[in-house]
Formats: structure tokens, sequence, C-alpha cells
């Protein structure tokens, strides 16, 4: 990215935490020194012939270490170590190597510090996992820009808010902050033009920022508006006999899947999925229809009404299912609720810009994108902003 995006960071979640080195699994190998490094590959080819490392192919067998004066020092793994630890009087060392492979980069990273090892990343066909283009990650930063002033929409509420966004068409479909009670309704309406400068985000990282650091006497107001951190908290409103209406499902995450759902049926009326076809049949038909779809004019969330003339006459081959296919940005990381239901409408990736410490399901308590019982499974990023203004909120918060 250039100028203003390059502060912005986009961090894949993988579906495991990494895991350190001392707390991995390891075996006991049996190592020596190569005295001359041109005989590596002779002895590589050896070895693998009469002492494979059958369970454990993602450890390298050489590691090279670099000592002062520039010299290089060679190990190789001679086997795996015997379990009674009798090495009939060879010079050799037992080195630890992890027993199994690294699931993510930061693990393979930490493993690395023990013995080399292989990583290879994730096969399934989810761009954004192995890195984003600089045109890519503009997009990502402008539509996290977006949902973060649909937040802003609520005036002086705090709340989250969520954008679904078609990837190939670069259009936002469906749009919803938190409805769980009576007063969260937007109160101005966003552009689709995001690109604001960093200073805008300013006072959002300041909420961000004071909610970590005031997790039980920071503003109410603050604590209990934004429904995924507080999944809960409904109760307590309802306990203390608030007036407001609370509705416990109206997450953002729900609303917008919900706006989602609504305009492909004001797109293809007439049209359901279990009159017509089995759920598996809709998913390959909706794969295949995706590009054509989103090829159509207009499938801007302010456009819908313009569009629905031209897609009056879909049929089920035509129709998406659910949200296939398309991503998700949403300002706080979202709740269990919110995560599984993400699950089933087939989004592709879910981004989001702050951490949910107390109630979060992709990363910070919880990793629902790695459960591998789900018959579905995304790509979660996290979408950092600018350092320094982290950096002015920090002051500003411990100054005040």
């Amino acid at each position: 990215m250039s100028g203003e995006a390059d502060a912005w960071r986009i961090i894949h979640v993988p579906g495991r935490s990494p895991v350190p080195p001392d707390q991995q699994l390891t075996v006991n190998v049996v190592a020596a020194q190569i005295e001359q490094p041109k005989l590596t590959s002779t002895i590589i080819r050896r070895l693998s012939q009469i002492a494979p490392l059958e369970d454990l192919h993602h450890v390298k067998r050489v590691k090279k270490q670099c000592l002062e004066g520039a010299k290089v020092q060679l190990s190789v793994i001679l086997c795996p170590a015997p379990e009674n630890g009798d090495f009939d009087g060879i010079p050799c060392d037992v080195k630890d190597v992890c027993k199994y492979a690294a699931s993510s980069k930061e693990e393979w990273v930490e493993q690395c510090k023990l013995w080399p090892t292989s990583f290879h990343p994730p096969t399934y066909n989810i761009s954004g996992i192995t890195g984003f283009s600089e045109e890519d990650s503009r997009s990502v930063v402008s539509f996290m820009k977006y949902a973060l002033e649909l937040a802003k929409s609520n005036g002086s509420v705090v709340v989250n808010a969520a954008a679904i966004v078609d990837p190939l068409s670069n259009q936002v479909i469906a749009r919803a902050c938190d409805e769980v009670c009576s007063w969260h309704t937007p109160k101005k309406e966003v552009g689709t033009d995001s690109t604001k400068s960093s200073a805008d985000m300013t006072r959002w990282i300041e909420h961000e920022l004071c909610l970590q650091c005031c997790s039980s006497g920071g503003p109410e107001q603050v604590e209990t508006s934004i429904s995924c951190l507080h999944p809960r908290g409904w109760v307590d409103e309802q306990t203390r006999g608030s007036s407001l209406f609370w509705h416990p499902l109206r997450h953002a995450a729900i609303v917008a899947i919900e706006s989602s759902a609504a305009r492909d049926r004001r797109l293809f009326p007439g049209v359901r999925h279990e009159d017509e076809a089995t759920k598996e049949e809709c998913i390959l038909s909706s794969a295949k229809s995706q590009a054509k779809r989103r090829k159509t004019e207009g499938t801007d969330v302010g456009n819908d009404d313009k569009n629905d003339d031209a897609h009056g006459k879909g049929d089920l081959c035509s129709r998406p299912y659910l949200c296939t296919g398309n991503d998700i940005y949403l300002v706080w990381e979202p709740c269990t609720m919110c995560a599984m239901a993400l699950v089933h409408q087939r989004i592709r990736r879910v981004f989001y810009a702050f951490p949910n410490p107390s109630a979060g399901a992709l990363g910070s308590v919880h990793r629902l994108q790695g459960e591998k019982s789900l018959n579905h499974h995304y790509a979660v990023f996290r979408v950092v902003g600018p350092q320094d203004i982290l950096n002015k909120a920090k002051t500003s918060i411990s100054g005040s």
C-alpha cells in the first residue's frame, strides 16, 4: 500500500493459537555436526535411505547456524533417539524437535527456534491468507473505514457495525448496526465513499482503548451498547426495569444478514430454495452464478430498488445461496452467536478492527474458524489502524 494506507496492517487470525516452543509436543532426535559442508548433499541422501524420518516429514534434516566471524556450522539429524538412550559411543547430541507440523506461520516461527521445520499454508482457496496485493489492501482498508463510519452514524452511542461486501463487484450489499434496543437506529446516512483521513479514526480508536483500559470503571454507555462485547447485557437492563425495548439477538452481524436476505428476496421474488431444490444443490448453483450476478449493474445497497425489475424474473440457478462468497467487515470482533451465524451464511472472509477480550469468538477467547467439526470455514483477519493514532489516543486517555 502507499501513502496513508501504508500505516494500516491486515493480520491473518489463524484457526489455532500459535503454541510456544516450551508448550509444543517434542521428540528427541540424534544430531551431529557436519565437518565437511561440501558432503552435505551426499549425507542427506544417504540418511534418507537408511534412516528416514517417517513421522517427522515437516522437520528439516539440516540446521544451519551462523557463528562469529561469518563462519557457518551445519548440524544434521541422524535418526530418532533410541528410547533407552544407548548411542553405542557415537559422538552425537540429542536435540528436541517439534512432533507436529505448524498450522500457522506464527507457530512455524516458534518451531524453528528449536529446529528448522517446513510450513505449508492452508490449501483452501481463500485470498489473503498468504498476503494481500496493494490493490486488495486498499480495498480492505476502505471497507473497514466504511464500517467505522457506519458505527459513528449512531451519534454519541457507541455500537458495533457490519458491512457485507460482494468482493467481485466490490460493492456493499448490506449494512447494519446493533439494534438490541430501541435507540440503536442510525441517525445519519453513510456514504459509499469511505476514504477518510487517518485523523477521522482517532475518536474510534480512543473508544476502543478506553474500553480495554476501563473494563469495570469505564463509561456504562460504552460497555453496554456494543452487543458482542456483552451478549447478556440485555438481561441486566431487563432486571433494572429499563424502559427501552431490548432484543437480545439483533447484533450488527445478524441484522446485516437479515438485510442481505431481504435484498435477495427483492431481487429474486417468488424463488425459494427449499421449494425447488435442496440446500446442497443451491450451494453448487450459487458458486457458478456468483460471477454472473456480480457483473450486473448497481449492486450497491443504495440501488436495490432500481434493480428489482432487472432481477424480477430471476430463477433458482441465479439466486445466491445465503451469503456464499461474500466478505463481512465488523468494527468489533463478533461473539460466538454472530460468528456461528456467519458460518451458516457461508461467508468467505471476516474482517474486524478491534478485539473482543470478553466474548470474542474469532481470536480473543475462542477460534471458531478452526473448529474442524464445522462444515464451513472462513478466513479471519484483523485490520489494525495507524500506530501514530494509537499512540495519540493512549496519550490523551492517560492524561485525562
